[in-house]
Order: structure tokens, then sequence, then C-alpha cells
């Protein structure tokens, strides 16, 4: 039998993001224009997609923003060494 002593019924920071909207910090750079965010008052992580808008950062938008962010690093790392 799960317990649900571990999960707060009510939070009071998912309060604050519903009525004034959430406070996004830069928590890793991946690219020049691809950042990742997270809340700092509910701690929900959100990326950059595409297009330039927010998305939830699931496991997949994690997996594909390191391997996007080692291409950059690798195509930066290059770009200044012939240079």
């Amino acid at each position: 039998m799960k317990s649900n002593a571990s999960t707060p019924l009510f939070s009071f920071s998912g309060v604050v993001c519903s009525t004034f909207g959430h406070q996004f910090n830069v928590t890793r750079k991946v690219t020049n224009h691809i950042n990742e965010y997270r809340c700092r008052h509910c701690g929900q992580e959100v990326t950059d997609n595409f297009s330039g808008t927010l998305e939830i950062l699931t496991l997949k938008n994690k997996e594909i923003n390191a391997t996007l962010a080692s291409f950059f690093e690798k195509k930066t790392r290059r770009r200044y060494t012939a240079a």
C-alpha cells in the first residue's frame, strides 16, 4: 500500500505559480539559442524548442539537449582551433 505522506496535497508554491506565473531561471545553456530553465518556486523544468517556445523538459528532451550540446561544443571547439 502506498503512502501519501511523501507527496503533500497542498503546495503554496503551486498556488503562487498558478496565480502569478512561473519565474524561470536558466539552469543550463545548451547552445547560444537553447537553454534549460527551472522555476524558482515550484521546480518545474522547461526548455526552448526549435521554434523558440517553452516546452516541458521530459527525458526525451533532456537526451536531445545533451546530444545537441555535445555537437555544439565540438563545432565551437573545431572553429576556434582552425582559426
